[in-house]
């Protein structure tokens, strides 16, 4: 008898709570308008803005930054360990690649210059830089925590002439594949900015190794070559960033097609060996803008930190099949040519897990005698767009910059002017 009373107890309960989720559900479903308090987490039928229905069908569903797990702010350390003489713009480091983990510390590998003059924009010559990147090799330094970093000297040296990078050779990223270390950068064989080109003509060539600390053997070869006459790659190939990714390598690459202001996009070719061929897919290109962008696998797909440039700047998209891309969060304070630590980058595991740091550059200018003079100094960001890692703090919105930093962005003076007349 005692049992026949909690029994129907229990039916009088789930009676009562089924009817009240059919009542609340009704009072969306039959009005117009959209509810307030209980917000609903199932896309109530009822009419919805294309805003509205983002939040249900789109490709990171929800209301709060604080449950995207591809939502993060951009937190910034300066780094110790590296010397920049005077700071008067002879000693450069920019373009990192990604920081890989390997006889129990930390590798990065970065665009280095070493001049006697600091770059002169349009008065470069054999010794002096037209272009920060400009008369550069690739040197890599080492880290036990991320913060402290220990320079260990060249990688790869500049090559002779005729090969490929006998000018300069810069912005390089790191491959490891079946138990080989391979370094992809872009080269020169013409002054970048040079008169007579489109501004920084290159392709990529790649160096290989047995050990992240080299010997470093170039091959001396384009393994990603620029694209047809007339065809939106066809004189820049930059920021080669491979991934391993559906059994194959992945290069993501910046081209531009050109234009005033330049149209900067993101291409993608694939091969099966680290010395290609590489075959440029046919949907190129598959990210309509940024600079240097930064990718990392994500659950099933990739992930990619679109900052600087075009109509999806300060973007992080998505991907489920590494090629297209949909915007899944908008930030602020993007951190230039991110380098990310991605312990996953080359497992091709289909269960992407993300990213919590890795270094960038700043670039310091310098303002001499009417000329453009400019340097770059690496620094670290962290953040959490990691499946593993939740952090609040990462993911506030609303941040409040001091005032002076938004009046570093104020009028010049030809503008100042301008509005004064009128």
């Amino acid at each position: 008898m005692k049992s026949n009373i909690v029994l129907i107890s229990l039916l009088v309960i789930l009676f009562s709570c089924d009817k009240e989720s059919k009542i609340k559900k009704e009072s969306y479903v039959n009005s117009s308008d959209f509810p307030y308090g209980n917000v609903p987490r199932t896309k109530p039928e009822i009419a919805l803005s294309a805003a509205f229905n983002r939040i249900y069908d789109g490709t990171i569903k929800g209301f709060e930054v604080e449950n995207n797990e591809l939502f993060s702010t951009f937190k910034y350390t300066p780094l110790e360990g590296f010397d920049y003489g005077n700071n008067d713009g002879t000693i450069s480091r920019r373009d990192v690649s990604k920081v890989i983990k390997a006889n129990g510390k930390y590798y990065v590998w970065y665009t280095h210059r070493e001049t006697s003059s600091p770059p002169i924009e349009n008065g470069g010559n054999d010794t002096i830089p037209n272009r920060d990147w400009d008369l550069s090799e690739i040197w890599y330094a080492t880290s036990k925590n991320g913060f402290v970093w220990e320079e260990q000297g060249v990688a790869v040296t500049r090559m002779e002439k005729p090969y490929a990078g006998w000018r300069s050779i810069s912005t390089p990223d790191i491959l490891v594949y079946k138990n080989k270390y391979y370094l992809y950068y872009q080269a020169y064989t013409v002054m970048p900015g040079a008169p007579g080109t489109t501004g920084d003509d290159c392709a990529v060539s790649v160096a290989v190794s047995d050990s992240p600390d080299g010997p470093w053997t170039p091959s001396n070869k384009i393994v990603l070559p620029n694209g047809p006459e007339n065809t939106w790659d066809h004189y820049k190939i930059h920021d080669p960033y491979p991934l391993v990714y559906k059994n194959k390598i992945y290069m993501y690459y910046k081209g531009e097609m050109g234009g005033d202001p330049r149209v900067r996009a993101q291409g993608l070719a694939l091969a099966d060996n680290p010395f290609g061929p590489f075959k440029k897919h046919p949907l190129n290109p598959v990210i309509n803008s940024g600079h240097e962008t930064a990718l990392f696998p994500f659950k099933k797909g990739l992930a990619a930190l679109v900052g600087r440039h075009g109509l999806e700047h300060n973007t992080i998209q998505y991907a489920p099949d590494g090629v297209n891309f949909e915007i899944a969060a908008i930030s602020s304070i993007f951190p230039i040519a991110p380098g990310a630590h991605i312990p996953d980058a080359f497992l091709d595991n289909g269960n992407g897990r993300g990213i919590t740091w890795g270094l960038c550059h700043f670039r310091d200018v310098l303002k001499r005698g009417g000329t453009c003079q400019s340097y770059s100094i690496l620094a670290r960001f962290d953040c959490d767009l990691s499946l593993d890692t939740h952090d609040p703090l990462m993911k506030d919105s609303d941040i409040l910059n001091d005032t002076e930093i938004y009046f570093k962005f104020g009028l010049t003076k030809e503008q100042r002017k301008r509005l004064e007349e009128n």
